[in-house]
Formats: structure tokens, sequence, C-alpha cells
């Protein structure tokens, strides 16, 4: 098999898992249809690149909402918990840096963006989760501000209690139970 036949077989595996998920969580995105979600894929084709990362790291990749006002939808992690593949990771390469012992792997902004993707805001944690309850268990890294970022700190998110929190922690903390989630408009 060629590396272009490999390739495309790849992208149909993933396009059918993308399918399913759709299909048995239509309340992330009750007005949208497959067949535009699908016409949106095959018009860019190396967005299919991010999302095969997202699901391969454990993330559940699937439509929340609408299409944006250019006509994009977007894609965000829905994995009920913080993707498994993405934990145990400070929050980015300064604070990695920054660490003399007991470095983590990596750190979630670098990995974000090797992914073609960005971490989720605090406003879009929290549109996440009218879709679902994500995070029960773990908690997730989000997009910190500049202000914060630059006294030390980062923000973080999960769920507990039936309620939606945002807490902050600093940037060069780690934890088994805490990841990163992703989205990236298509």
């Amino acid at each position: 098999m060629t590396n272009s036949t490999s390739l495309m077989t790849q992208h149909a595996h993933l396009v059918r898992i993308l399918e399913n998920r759709f299909e048995a969580h239509h309340p992330r995105h009750p007005k949208v249809k497959w067949a535009s979600v699908l016409a949106r894929l095959n018009a860019h084709p190396a967005k299919i690149m991010t999302l095969s990362e997202m699901e391969r790291t454990g993330g559940e990749p699937d439509v929340v909402g609408g299409p944006e006002h250019d006509g994009a939808y977007r894609f965000f992690d829905c994995v009920a918990e913080s993707p498994q593949g993405r934990r145990s990771l400070c929050y980015d390469a300064e604070a990695l840096a920054a660490r003399k012992e007991n470095k983590p792997a990596g750190s979630a902004c670098e990995i974000a963006v090797s992914m073609g993707a960005s971490l989720l805001t605090e406003a879009q944690y929290q549109e996440l989760q009218q879709f679902g309850e994500f995070d029960l268990k773990t908690s997730s890294w989000l997009a910190t501000p500049a202000e914060v970022r630059k006294n030390g700190g980062a923000l973080f998110g999960d769920r507990r209690y039936g309620r939606v929190f945002t807490y902050h922690n600093g940037v060069q903390s780690y934890y088994a139970a805490r990841g990163f989630r992703v989205l990236i408009s298509i």
C-alpha cells in the first residue's frame, strides 16, 4: 500500500468515526446536517490532520453548535474527561523551561499549537458544558489572559457539584488528572 493510499484510508476511517459520533450526539448540533459538515471537511483537507490528532490523543472531536458567520463548524474535544493523551502537562513552554526537576513531558499550549488547534477559552469551556457534563473527575487547562499569565498563573476548569468552575494554578504545576481541550474551526 502506498503512502497516498494509506492516508486516504486513514482519512476515510476518521470521517466514519466523526460521522458516527455526529449522529450519536445530535443535541450538540441540532440544526446541522452531516452533509454540510462533510462538504466543509472536504473543502479543507489540511484540517483533517488536526482532527486526527484530536482523535488519536483521546479528545473525541465533535461539532458543537451551528455554523459560524463564515460557515465554519467548530469541533470541540467532547470526551467526558480531559483527553487521556494530553494530561500531566504544565501550561506553556516558559513554565516547562522554568521547572528544574520533575519536568512533565511537555506543555499544553505548545502541544495544542503543534496539533493546529487552540486551547478553549473560559467562555468556550462554559459553552461546551451546555452540551454535556465534562470534566467531572478531571480538569482542563484553559487559554489564560495575559495579565494572569504574566503573574505566573494559568486558568483551568472543571465541573463539580452541578456547576462549572474556573480556577487558577501556577503555570509550572501539572497533575495526572489535568489535561487540555481544544477546538478547531473548519
